[in-house]
């Protein structure tokens, strides 16, 4: 489900689920569990995550959103934002290496990190929750915020407009498009420089860069998260999900 691939002093993390590596409880559980591993671990310098297959991910698992209903969504969206916020936060350099589609939580994932490479590939980036009709936690929220800007954020946010990787480069969903035969040899390089920076005084400086974000969300955003909860488990969701599905995937949830 997340595979570590240890290359010197740089942990890499492979998404490996499913076709689509859609996010689920358990991906997020694994998840969870491996950025421990790695904060945990002074052997670790730098961490790279990474898709397995042709995707990166396509977001939220949203069949399963249907098939569990309302309890499998009381412990899932209040996961995912805690899951998020480790990767936001983790005190070491993280770098995102885009190897197919990032789309909607696939993209909130790589804005988490330090660095993004895209490879120069056929493939989107973007946050789509508005045309699927869904809100997004706070926390997923300033990620993004934090990774564009702001009017840059609502642009893409209030459009859902998905971008090839030089377009993400210039709109400033990624830093850097590499050919892909070198975007795991170059996403590795990169994390090894910024590991070799000094640890503590990464962390701090890192800390402070992505304080503002998280003080938002635990300011005023809070606020939103109940309803946003209510809002995934709300039957008329739902029923814009299966549309959604039905037209982009041709399948019934």
């Amino acid at each position: 489900m997340i595979r570590r691939d240890d290359a010197g002093a740089v942990a890499v993390l492979t998404l490996d689920h499913g076709k689509a590596n859609a996010l689920d409880l358990e991906l997020f559980h694994a998840l969870d569990r491996v950025l421990d591993e790695v904060a945990a671990s002074d052997a670790v310098r730098g961490v790279v995550l990474t898709g397995a297959g042709s995707m990166f991910s396509a977001g939220v698992d949203l069949f399963r959103v249907l098939e569990g209903g309302v309890a499998y969504l009381g412990e899932f969206v209040p996961h995912f934002p805690r899951v998020l916020r480790k990767l936001f936060l983790l005190p070491k350099p993280v770098v995102a290496a885009i190897n197919g589609h990032a789309i909607a939580g696939g993209c909130v994932l790589s804005s988490a990190c330090d660095h993004a490479v895209a490879a120069d590939l056929e493939l989107r980036i973007g946050v789509t929750e508005l045309l699927v009709g869904v809100p997004f936690p706070a926390t997923a929220f300033e990620v993004f915020h934090h990774r564009v800007g702001g009017p840059q954020a609502r642009r893409l946010i209030l459009s859902g407009e998905t971008l090839g990787p030089h377009a993400a480069r210039e709109r400033g969903l990624v830093d850097e498009v590499v050919p892909a035969d070198e975007l795991l040899q170059h996403a590795t390089a990169v994390a090894g420089q910024l590991g070799n920076l000094p640890a503590k005084a990464f962390a701090v400086t890192k800390q402070q860069l992505r304080q503002r974000a998280i003080d938002q969300v635990e300011g005023s955003l809070a606020t939103c998260e109940e309803e946003v909860l209510r809002l995934w488990m709300a039957p008329e969701t739902h029923a814009r999900i299966r549309a959604f599905l039905e037209r982009t995937v041709g399948k019934k949830g």
